[in-house]
Protein backbone atom coordinates (compact mmCIF):
# COMPACT_ATOMS: atom_id res chain seq x y z
CA UNK A 1 0.00 0.00 0.00
CA UNK A 2 0.57 3.61 -0.78
CA UNK A 3 -0.22 6.53 0.97
CA UNK A 4 1.89 9.94 0.60
CA UNK A 5 0.75 12.92 2.17
CA UNK A 6 1.18 17.03 2.57
CA UNK A 7 -0.24 19.58 4.27
CA UNK A 8 -2.38 21.94 2.07
CA UNK A 9 -3.00 26.09 2.37
CA UNK A 10 -2.69 28.11 5.22
CA UNK A 11 -4.58 25.79 8.17
CA UNK A 12 -2.60 23.08 7.23
CA UNK A 13 -5.04 20.09 5.93
CA UNK A 14 -3.64 16.99 5.14
CA UNK A 15 -4.42 16.00 1.37
CA UNK A 16 -3.52 12.60 1.02
CA UNK A 17 -2.84 9.82 -2.22
CA UNK A 18 -2.95 6.48 -1.48
CA UNK A 19 -2.97 3.26 -3.75
CA UNK A 20 -2.29 0.08 -3.66
CA UNK A 21 1.29 0.58 -4.55
CA UNK A 22 3.60 2.50 -6.90
CA UNK A 23 2.24 3.05 -10.79
CA UNK A 24 -1.36 2.24 -9.65
CA UNK A 25 -4.51 4.25 -9.70
CA UNK A 26 -5.21 6.02 -6.71
CA UNK A 27 -7.42 8.43 -4.55
CA UNK A 28 -7.08 11.62 -3.66
CA UNK A 29 -8.41 12.27 -0.20
CA UNK A 30 -9.31 16.10 0.50
CA UNK A 31 -7.88 18.44 -2.01
CA UNK A 32 -8.23 21.49 -0.11
CA UNK A 33 -6.67 24.78 -0.40
CA UNK A 34 -3.18 25.44 -2.52
CA UNK A 35 -3.87 21.29 -3.29
CA UNK A 36 -3.81 21.12 -6.65
CA UNK A 37 0.01 21.40 -7.49
CA UNK A 38 1.39 19.17 -4.36
CA UNK A 39 -1.13 16.54 -5.65
CA UNK A 40 0.07 16.98 -9.34
CA UNK A 41 3.83 16.36 -8.05
CA UNK A 42 2.43 13.02 -5.60
CA UNK A 43 1.30 11.58 -9.10
CA UNK A 44 4.19 12.02 -11.06
CA UNK A 45 6.60 11.10 -7.83
CA UNK A 46 4.94 7.60 -7.40
CA UNK A 47 3.97 7.14 -11.10
CA UNK A 48 -0.04 7.28 -10.24
CA UNK A 49 -3.31 8.03 -11.97
CA UNK A 50 -6.07 9.55 -10.02
CA UNK A 51 -9.31 7.42 -10.61
CA UNK A 52 -11.08 9.58 -7.23
CA UNK A 53 -11.22 12.41 -5.32
CA UNK A 54 -12.60 11.70 -1.96
CA UNK A 55 -13.64 14.19 0.53
CA UNK A 56 -14.33 13.60 4.31
CA UNK A 57 -16.45 17.09 4.62
CA UNK A 58 -17.12 20.01 3.06
CA UNK A 59 -15.30 22.52 5.01
CA UNK A 60 -13.02 25.03 2.56
CA UNK A 61 -9.90 23.61 3.79
CA UNK A 62 -10.73 20.33 2.99
CA UNK A 63 -12.50 20.78 -0.66
CA UNK A 64 -11.22 24.20 -1.86
CA UNK A 65 -9.83 22.26 -4.76
CA UNK A 66 -12.06 19.15 -4.86
CA UNK A 67 -13.61 20.52 -8.42
CA UNK A 68 -10.56 21.67 -10.04
CA UNK A 69 -8.80 18.32 -9.71
CA UNK A 70 -11.63 16.11 -10.16
CA UNK A 71 -12.44 17.94 -13.68
CA UNK A 72 -8.80 18.21 -14.67
CA UNK A 73 -8.60 14.29 -14.74
CA UNK A 74 -11.94 13.20 -15.08
CA UNK A 75 -12.91 11.66 -12.47
CA UNK A 76 -15.97 11.50 -9.71
CA UNK A 77 -15.83 13.31 -6.50
CA UNK A 78 -17.16 11.55 -3.53
CA UNK A 79 -18.94 12.93 -0.99
CA UNK A 80 -21.64 12.78 1.66
CA UNK A 81 -25.52 14.34 0.23
CA UNK A 82 -25.72 16.32 3.53
CA UNK A 83 -22.34 17.99 2.76
CA UNK A 84 -22.82 18.10 -1.41
CA UNK A 85 -24.20 21.59 -1.21
CA UNK A 86 -20.91 22.80 -0.01
CA UNK A 87 -19.01 21.97 -3.41
CA UNK A 88 -21.15 25.01 -4.69
CA UNK A 89 -21.25 27.12 -1.47
CA UNK A 90 -18.78 26.61 0.72
CA UNK A 91 -18.93 29.55 2.65
CA UNK A 92 -22.54 28.07 3.94
CA UNK A 93 -20.49 25.99 6.35
CA UNK A 94 -18.88 28.94 8.18
CA UNK A 95 -20.49 32.66 9.66
CA UNK A 96 -21.52 35.44 7.87
CA UNK A 97 -18.95 37.19 9.37
CA UNK A 98 -16.01 34.71 8.60
CA UNK A 99 -17.15 34.08 4.49
CA UNK A 100 -16.80 37.72 4.41
CA UNK A 101 -13.28 38.21 6.27
CA UNK A 102 -12.34 35.13 3.73
CA UNK A 103 -13.89 36.49 0.49
CA UNK A 104 -11.92 39.79 1.47
CA UNK A 105 -8.28 37.42 1.94
CA UNK A 106 -8.89 35.92 -1.09
CA UNK A 107 -10.20 38.46 -3.69
CA UNK A 108 -13.55 36.27 -3.98
CA UNK A 109 -16.21 37.94 -5.59
CA UNK A 110 -19.53 37.30 -3.72
CA UNK A 111 -21.06 34.69 -6.29
CA UNK A 112 -19.76 32.22 -9.35
CA UNK A 113 -16.37 31.02 -7.86
CA UNK A 114 -17.92 27.46 -6.82
CA UNK A 115 -19.12 24.51 -8.64
CA UNK A 116 -20.04 21.03 -8.48
CA UNK A 117 -17.40 18.89 -10.18
CA UNK A 118 -18.96 17.06 -13.73
CA UNK A 119 -18.85 13.37 -11.32
CA UNK A 120 -20.27 14.10 -7.96
CA UNK A 121 -20.80 10.33 -6.29
CA UNK A 122 -22.78 9.76 -2.82
CA UNK A 123 -20.28 8.50 0.26
CA UNK A 124 -22.98 6.90 2.20
CA UNK A 125 -21.97 4.86 5.25
CA UNK A 126 -21.45 1.41 4.13
CA UNK A 127 -20.67 2.50 0.57
CA UNK A 128 -17.18 0.85 -1.11
CA UNK A 129 -14.78 2.51 -3.49
CA UNK A 130 -12.96 0.10 -5.36
CA UNK A 131 -9.97 1.43 -7.06
CA UNK A 132 -6.86 -1.00 -8.89
CA UNK A 133 -6.42 -3.47 -5.88
CA UNK A 134 -7.63 -1.04 -3.51
CA UNK A 135 -10.99 -0.79 -1.21
CA UNK A 136 -12.17 1.92 1.12
CA UNK A 137 -15.27 1.38 2.77
CA UNK A 138 -17.84 4.69 3.98
CA UNK A 139 -17.98 5.36 7.84
CA UNK A 140 -21.02 8.10 8.38
CA UNK A 141 -19.17 10.17 11.35
CA UNK A 142 -21.41 13.21 11.96
CA UNK A 143 -21.33 15.74 14.50
CA UNK A 144 -18.61 17.94 12.71
CA UNK A 145 -20.59 18.49 10.39
CA UNK A 146 -23.86 16.34 9.06
CA UNK A 147 -22.14 14.71 5.96
CA UNK A 148 -18.86 13.81 7.50
CA UNK A 149 -17.34 10.81 6.80
CA UNK A 150 -14.22 8.81 7.25
CA UNK A 151 -12.61 6.40 4.64
CA UNK A 152 -11.29 2.69 6.02
CA UNK A 153 -9.23 0.34 4.21
CA UNK A 154 -7.66 -2.66 4.72
CA UNK A 155 -4.00 -2.21 5.11
CA UNK A 156 -1.81 -4.42 3.17
CA UNK A 157 2.17 -3.55 3.89
CA UNK A 158 5.16 -4.60 5.48
CA UNK A 159 3.89 -3.45 9.44
CA UNK A 160 1.42 -5.37 11.32
CA UNK A 161 -1.54 -2.83 10.52
CA UNK A 162 -5.41 -4.17 10.28
CA UNK A 163 -6.34 -1.06 8.53
CA UNK A 164 -5.89 2.64 7.49
CA UNK A 165 -8.54 5.38 8.35
CA UNK A 166 -8.61 8.20 7.38
CA UNK A 167 -10.92 10.52 9.29
CA UNK A 168 -10.58 14.02 8.26
CA UNK A 169 -11.82 16.88 11.43
CA UNK A 170 -13.99 13.70 12.93
CA UNK A 171 -10.52 12.40 15.06
CA UNK A 172 -7.23 13.72 15.35
CA UNK A 173 -4.16 12.65 17.70
CA UNK A 174 -5.35 13.67 20.95
CA UNK A 175 -8.75 15.56 19.86
CA UNK A 176 -11.94 15.53 17.66
CA UNK A 177 -13.19 18.12 15.62
CA UNK A 178 -15.13 21.02 16.99
CA UNK A 179 -19.17 21.21 16.74
CA UNK A 180 -19.68 24.69 17.58
CA UNK A 181 -19.41 25.53 13.86
CA UNK A 182 -22.35 25.81 11.20
CA UNK A 183 -24.06 21.90 11.18
CA UNK A 184 -22.05 21.20 14.29
CA UNK A 185 -23.94 18.86 17.14
CA UNK A 186 -21.94 17.66 20.42
CA UNK A 187 -23.90 14.63 20.93
CA UNK A 188 -24.15 13.55 17.54
CA UNK A 189 -20.50 13.67 17.83
CA UNK A 190 -20.46 11.44 21.30
CA UNK A 191 -22.56 9.05 19.28
CA UNK A 192 -19.81 9.13 16.38
CA UNK A 193 -16.89 8.27 18.39
CA UNK A 194 -19.14 5.46 19.98
CA UNK A 195 -20.06 3.87 17.31
CA UNK A 196 -17.51 4.46 15.22
CA UNK A 197 -13.83 4.51 17.00
CA UNK A 198 -14.56 2.40 20.19
CA UNK A 199 -15.54 -1.07 18.24
CA UNK A 200 -12.11 -0.95 16.48
CA UNK A 201 -9.23 -2.81 16.83
CA UNK A 202 -6.60 -0.90 18.60
CA UNK A 203 -4.24 -1.57 15.58
CA UNK A 204 -5.71 0.20 12.56
CA UNK A 205 -4.01 3.41 11.76
CA UNK A 206 -5.96 6.91 11.89
CA UNK A 207 -4.49 9.36 9.28
CA UNK A 208 -6.50 12.44 10.01
CA UNK A 209 -7.10 15.69 8.19
CA UNK A 210 -4.86 18.05 10.35
CA UNK A 211 -1.92 16.75 12.54
CA UNK A 212 0.52 13.85 13.01
CA UNK A 213 -1.23 10.05 12.10
CA UNK A 214 -2.25 7.95 15.61
CA UNK A 215 -3.44 4.72 16.26
CA UNK A 216 -7.09 3.75 17.13
CA UNK A 217 -5.14 2.17 20.30
CA UNK A 218 -3.36 5.00 21.50
CA UNK A 219 -6.63 6.88 21.38
CA UNK A 220 -8.53 4.71 23.57
CA UNK A 221 -6.11 5.24 25.80
CA UNK A 222 -5.08 8.75 25.78
CA UNK A 223 -7.56 11.13 24.19
CA UNK A 224 -9.61 12.64 26.82
CA UNK A 225 -12.88 13.29 23.91
CA UNK A 226 -13.13 9.28 23.78
CA UNK A 227 -13.64 9.19 27.58
CA UNK A 228 -17.57 9.06 28.89
CA UNK A 229 -19.23 8.31 25.80
CA UNK A 230 -22.91 7.49 25.34
CA UNK A 231 -23.22 3.91 25.20
CA UNK A 232 -24.09 2.45 21.68
CA UNK A 233 -27.04 1.24 20.86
Amino acid sequence: MLISAFPAGPLAANCYAVAAGRDRECVIIDPGQDSADGIEAMLVEHGLTLRAVLVTHGHFDHMWQAQEVADRHTVPVWIHPADRHLLSDPMAAISTESAAMLRAQLGLTEVGEFREPQQVRDAVAGARIEIDGLTLTVDHVPGHTPGTVAYRADYDGPEEFSQVWFTGDFLFAGSIGRTDLTGGDHPTMQQSLAQAVLPLPDDVVVFPGHGPHTTVGRERAQNPFLRDLPPTS
